[in-house]
């Protein structure tokens, strides 16, 4: 069955709280539409509709710490849309942590504290580090505990980030404040003089559910489905922020922060925006579009140019609809961040014809290729209302290894969303990868996965793509998993073996 007869059928929208007595009705509606029959059916929720805010509140810029770093996980209050409201986050006063940023070769040290009441972790998303720094989901530290990140950053320029990651518990926590940027500079990237300093402006971008205490989390089974979404759009912890910028080139460090939102990347003005670089780093060479598709952990590096403009001018980073993105996405356009021009000013920067170095791995080097369905949503016949989402038909057992690949092998690891009608965001711990091909659906690669690395690779329904991924020489089990934070808890996760 599909999701839309599931709603129509059951009357069940995406603000349904099925819980305790709701629970027994919704069954019983279940039973009454034969949605059980075989064991298994769909189901799946409504758009969450975007409020947006005034814009005039400034944008915030997180701190920024380098090498050693101390991070606290703990209930805090946050201003946010004038008020404030209690969160969670990795330092008073705010919803993100601190922007960590070193250098690639440096040792990042970083003490983690953990002052909730419940167990947590920290997963460092885009950094290849070794599976005991990893953040895996059963490396918890449990209340009251502390845990000593120490880790050398061997990689290429990038924008990464972090954010808890403890089985079960994950969209919950991230939904409620836990979450920073790591940036990660080499001398290639310095080379290229690219905007730095009030030019280089990093972008959270993430959904809220708002209220005058707190940030809501209480998902339904609707919204386990598609996702948990969020009225307010907030950037780096603000809603519907304004930033004054000059009649120049601007970097923009983009992370989609988001449990499950995909944002539909545009300018106002319809001016390009010139991607740079991905989840990886640097791209081989700048791509001018018009939008960028970003799902939930996806980052793009973005320069955009005010040049021309008159003072006064106001141009808003926003999100526009768009096709095949499930039930629930893409339903709406929507307003995220204002750019006023304040000062005009000559500016010299020229974006460079050539921006990284890259080399194209052929399919043909692959010592296997590995399968992986993204399974229908599923409900099993004793009404078990946990792992609904699966790769391979199987849910997230942490006793359980999926995959065992051998060091420094190189693989190809095709997924499949051709039965689906949700997207699912793939997000691979411990390695990048590149992009081999996209069938169905799109049928096409985008600007940002043709010649660079990734971590993180969306499908929307009717998809499948193919990955090509060298494995380093790290041991120990990581995991991959879908990025919709809802999917993930509910078991949308399996794990791999590196020997």
């Amino acid at each position: 069955m599909k999701r839309s007869e599931f709603i129509k059928n059951t009357g069940l929208g995406a603000g349904s709280i099925l819980a305790g007595g709701s629970v027994l009705s919704f069954l019983a509606a279940c039973n009454k539409n034969n949605m059980m029959n075989g064991g298994g059916m769909n189901m799946g929720g409504q758009p969450v509709p975007v409020t947006e805010g005034n814009f005039s509140r400034l944008l915030p810029i997180p701190s920024v710490v380098t090498n050693n770093a101390s991070l606290a996980a703990q209930a805090t209050a946050a201003n946010v849309n004038g008020s404030n409201i209690s969160a969670l986050g990795y330092q008073p006063n705010g919803i993100l942590g601190p922007t960590i940023r070193l250098n690639s070769g440096n040792v990042a040290n970083i003490s983690f504290q953990n002052n909730l009441s419940e167990k947590s972790n920290i997963h460092w998303h885009g950094l290849k580090i070794p599976a005991n720094m990893d953040g895996h989901p059963e490396a918890i530290i449990n209340p009251g505990s502390s845990f000593n990140y120490q880790f050398t950053v061997n990689q290429r320029a990038a924008l990464c980030w972090y954010h808890p990651h403890p089985n079960g518990a994950t969209a919950r926590q991230a939904f409620q404040g836990l979450a920073g940027l790591f940036i990660i500079n080499d001398a290639e990237e310095a080379a290229l003089n690219l905007p730095s300093g009030n030019y280089e402006i990093p972008l959270v971008i993430q959904d809220k559910r708002l209220t005058s205490t707190g940030i809501t989390y209480n998902p339904s089974i609707m919204e386990v489905m598609t996702g948990y979404m969020g009225e307010s759009i907030l950037a780096n912890g603000e809603a519907s922020p304004f930033t004054e910028v000059a009649t120049r080139f601007y970097r923009l460090r983009i992370l989609n922060g988001s449990n499950a939102r995909i944002y539909n990347l545009a300018l106002s003005n319809n001016a390009d925006l010139i991607i740079i670089g991905n989840d990886g780093g640097l791209l081989k060479n700048p791509s001018a579009v018009k939008n960028i598709l970003l799902a939930p952990g996806e980052r793009s590096d973005v320069l955009v140019n005010f040049a021309g403009l008159s003072i006064g001018t106001e141009v808003f980073l926003e999100s526009r609809m768009f096709d095949h993105g499930g039930s629930a996405q893409g339903k709406q356009g929507f307003k995220i961040i204002k750019f006023k021009v304040t000062q005009t000013v000559s500016d010299g920067f020229t974006v460079p014809v050539i921006l990284s170095s890259f080399t194209a791995i052929p399919a043909s080097v692959a010592s296997r290729t590995r399968d992986f369905v993204l399974n229908v949503m599923q409900m099993n016949s004793g009404m078990n209302m946990t792992g609904m989402h699966q790769i391979n038909g199987k849910s997230y057992d942490k006793n359980r290894v999926d995959e065992t690949i051998s060091a420094n092998a190189t693989e190809i690891w095709a997924f499949d969303n051709s039965q689906g009608d949700e997207p699912h965001p793939i997000h691979l711990h411990g390695v990048h990868f590149q992009v081999l091909e996209r069938t169905g659906g799109r049928g096409q690669l985008t600007a940002s996965e043709k010649s660079g690395w990734k971590d993180t690779v969306l499908l929307l329904p009717q998809e499948k793509i193919k990955l090509i991924i060298p494995f380093a020489t790290l041991s120990g089990v990581f995991v991959f998993h879908c990025h919709n934070l809802e999917h993930e808890d509910d078991g949308m996760m399996l794990q791999y073996q590196l020997n």
